[in-house]
């Protein structure tokens, strides 16, 4: 019964702040985030509430794919290449570049790949609120991330062989360029067709709620696909989303997914982003996590600004898309646990990771509402 209280707490404390926030003129999501660092001040997570977040933001993905356009994914599939590209590609020098007068090489270059990688779950939710996601500069975020994910777990595969055996190991890198380009061709060319066939086979459950069940399995199941094919578990989920988005039960999966996750996962997953953070590491955070921390801001503003300009969006435009681009949260921490594990960097890497994850986190709402009010 206490995780269930708990639970309670965090919804009540979810849907109350964001009523908030709403109020002061903030984003939903920001005072989400800020209750839940309230409730970690009293109460911490466990694997269960972790369990429910994480199907939370896998929902959040999901949505947005049923949300996107397919027609204008591909459209944007090569600006979007070059947003995140040069994105994380000026992410890791920046990264590199800070880390090198602080650490030794070897880490200076885990901290290069570990900024690499953008969370778009923030973003997303943003730019639901301000209905601006079916937009080229909405979707092209939303592909570029996709790209970005892939980039950034290929970095760190690259910087872990190097320090590792003195030279790159081309078949890991092999096998997540494969795995990668096998999930897009499948989802891109065969999901839509597929997904309209299966859903005329399960017309015949005739059961409560029978289509809106077997889209989230079929979301987890493809979520978990995506995961130990070495890629990211969000991947799966957007892509997911993004082939039943184009099938003929779109509106009926989409209007009981967002009851289902906007009543209990999705709050449940940004509370816990708040409850995550430890409030002793950012204040006793040094030069080093400060000056991390600024780069991580700026070089995804850069390096996916410039992208974008480069892609053909005018400067506006690619400001909103690099503004979009700025938060950090689950790819990194996933790539400093496999650091840590490996035994290449220690565990005072946590207070910068954490400091970086709470400033992207929290001022990319704010921001991208200046920024897409400007274009009205």
């Amino acid at each position: 019964m206490e995780i269930l209280l708990l639970i309670a707490i965090m919804l009540a404390t979810a849907k109350l702040m964001g009523y908030l926030f709403e109020k002061l003129g903030q984003p939903v999501v920001l005072g989400q985030i800020f209750g839940g660092l309230l409730i970690g001040i009293f109460f911490k997570t466990n694997p269960v509430i972790s369990q429910f977040a994480n199907l939370g933001v896998l929902l959040l993905l999901f949505m947005a794919g049923l949300e996107s356009e397919l027609e204008e994914f591909k459209r944007v599939g090569k600006q979007s290449v070059v947003v995140a590209g040069l994105g994380v590609l000026v992410a890791f020098l920046f990264g590199f570049a800070v880390a090198y007068f602080f650490v030794p090489l070897h880490e200076a270059i885990l901290y290069g790949a570990m900024m690499t990688p953008t969370s778009v779950s923030i973003t997303v939710k943003v730019l639901m609120e301000i209905r601006k996601l079916n937009t080229r500069e909405g979707t092209t975020i939303l592909a570029a991330a996709v790209v970005d994910d892939v980039l950034g777990i290929l970095v760190l595969t690259v910087a872990i062989s190097m320090i590792k055996g003195g030279e790159v190991n081309y078949a890991s890198l092999a096998e997540v360029v494969l795995s990668v380009s096998l999930l897009l061709f499948f989802f891109l060319y065969f999901g839509p067709g597929l997904a309209d066939r299966v859903f005329r086979l399960l017309s015949r459950i005739d059961l409560p709620e029978s289509e809106t069940a077997f889209a989230l399995v079929f979301l987890i199941v493809f979520a978990f696909l995506a995961e130990h094919l070495n890629l990211a578990s969000i991947l799966g989920a957007y892509l997911t989303g993004l082939a039943l988005g184009q099938s003929s039960k779109k509106k009926t999966i989409m209007d009981h997914m967002n009851v289902l996750g906007y009543s209990l996962f999705i709050p449940l997953f940004f509370v816990e982003v708040g409850m995550r953070i430890e409030v002793n590491y950012i204040l006793h955070a040094g030069l080093f996590a400060v000056l991390y921390t600024l780069a991580a801001v700026l070089s995804k503003v850069i390096g996916c600004g410039l992208g974008a300009k480069l892609a053909g969006f005018d400067w506006g435009s690619s400001l909103r898309i690099g503004v979009g681009m700025i938060p950090r949260m689950g790819v990194e921490l996933a790539m400093l646990a496999v650091a840590i594990e490996s035994g290449l960097i220690g565990s005072d890497a946590l207070t910068v990771a954490i400091l970086m994850v709470f400033v992207t986190t929290m001022i990319t709402p704010p921001l991208l509402k200046v920024v897409f009010s400007a274009e009205s």
